[in-house]
């Protein structure tokens, strides 16, 4: 992929989701004849996860790039941990993408696209293979993504199938400032109750945005719980699961030694069974030389 597919591919996939096609198409026959038109023609369309984590690198670059690298910060970091430590950064890095989830399910919702939770779980499942994953994190930095990935780390990801071309991966989609609105014309009409509406204005003001701020933190309290709640909910599932693992291992140590036994048991019954066969033959003959004598 040239620097200039680059640059028309950079423009199209920071459109809207019904903008792609038509622009794309319509940047072809601009280019008809040339060898560039038929690769414009043959990117393909994003996924709506992938759109909206398009958009987030887009929207949100400053965030994207901290998210990318404490990713790496962490990656190197893991490596010298142990289970407890590692069960806490696993924490931290959901915590982390659940959070930058939210504000990509925001930046979607401004430029009129409505995110579904399963769409949501597609986008933070990205943002974590990016976390974990150095190619994945490539992927997500070039803004050009057309699918979703997902990566633990140890499986190797489609990294080169996810974007609009696998030369995509070094790329760094443009950042997008917000579009600001062009300014009314004014014109200066004489009001002697100009200042009364402009206390009645900013007292309105004022009450909205205790309202909404009241709601924010409303909100907020309600969200801190949850995730405390689920914090212990986790904590109490992993010490059961630790409960359970030990038992299995006190269960299998038993097993061993009674399938042992089992086994000496056995043996003492075939001995048994031999000598009970020997006196049996002995019994035999006896009765049989008694009979005899009579």
């Amino acid at each position: 992929m040239g620097v200039e597919l680059l640059a028309i591919a950079d423009e199209l996939y920071g459109l809207a989701p019904g903008e792609f096609t038509p622009a794309r198409d319509a940047r072809a026959r601009e280019l008809k004849g040339s060898e560039l038109s038929a690769q414009v023609k043959k990117l393909r369309k994003s996924s709506v996860a992938a759109w909206v984590v398009n958009q987030l690198v887009r929207h949100e670059t400053e965030q994207v790039e901290q998210v990318l690298a404490m990713g790496e910060a962490l990656r190197a970091a893991q490596s010298g941990l142990k289970g407890d430590e590692l069960r806490a950064l696993t924490r931290q890095r959901r915590q982390l993408t659940a959070a930058v989830t939210t504000r990509a399910r925001a930046v979607a919702s401004g430029l009129g696209v409505k995110v579904t939770p399963a769409v949501a779980d597609q986008v933070e499942a990205t943002l974590t293979a990016a976390m974990v994953d150095e190619e994945c994190a490539r992927a997500v930095r070039s803004g050009l993504l057309v699918s979703a990935l997902a990566s633990t780390g140890i499986d190797v990801a489609d990294v080169a199938g996810a974007v609009a071309a696998p030369e995509a991966l070094g790329f760094a989609a443009s950042p997008r400032a917000a579009e600001e609105e062009a300014p009314p014309e004014l014109h200066v009409v004489p009001d002697p109750e100009a200042d009364q509406k402009a206390r009645d204005e900013a007292r309105q003001a004022l009450e909205g945005a205790e309202s909404r701020l009241a709601e924010a933190s409303a909100a907020l309290d309600e969200a801190g719980k949850e995730v405390a709640d689920l914090e212990a909910r986790s904590m109490q599932l992993q010490a059961e699961l630790d409960e359970l693992r030990g038992k299995v291992a006190e269960l299998e140590a038993r097993f061993e030694e009674v399938d042992d036994e089992l086994a000496d048991a056995e043996d003492v019954r075939a001995e048994a069974e031999s000598t009970v066969a020997s006196a049996t033959r002995d019994r035999d003959a006896a009765a049989t030389a008694l009979a005899k004598l009579r």
